[in-house]
């Protein structure tokens, strides 16, 4: 099989990514606290509890881009790991190793589907 050129597009729109969108919904609050040092994640296709089980201890990576280039790349990561569900609704939280700026709210994160446990 003939790998397509640059000019020609690909059959198969199967993308292999190894992770899942997730969405940065809030920092966890209290009635008058708020508490940026864990986050709160919406993951795509997740609705209940049981089915974010399966991404405990997961990492997440926040991408975004930095003005001045650092090691020849524009491009930063932000890691953090699921901590534990959070709600009815398939939420969960989330740890970072440096706290999510918040405009990140509303944005993408990668949840990366390693560690795995199968």
């Amino acid at each position: 099989m003939v790998a397509p050129t640059a000019s020609e597009p690909r059959t198969n729109n199967n993308g292999h990514r190894l992770y899942v969108k997730g969405k940065h919904v809030a920092f966890k609050r209290g009635k008058h606290t708020l508490r940026p040092s864990t986050s709160l994640i919406k993951i795509e296709g997740v609705d209940d509890p049981q089915a974010a089980h399966f991404y405990l201890g997961k990492r997440i990576a926040y991408v975004y881009r930095g003005k001045k280039e650092i090691r020849g790349t524009k491009i930063r990561v932000i890691w953090g790991k699921v901590a534990r569900p959070h709600g009815n609704s398939g939420v969960v939280r989330a740890h970072f190793k440096h706290n999510l700026p918040p405009k990140s709210l509303g944005g993408m994160v990668r949840v990366m589907l390693y560690p795995s446990s199968i």
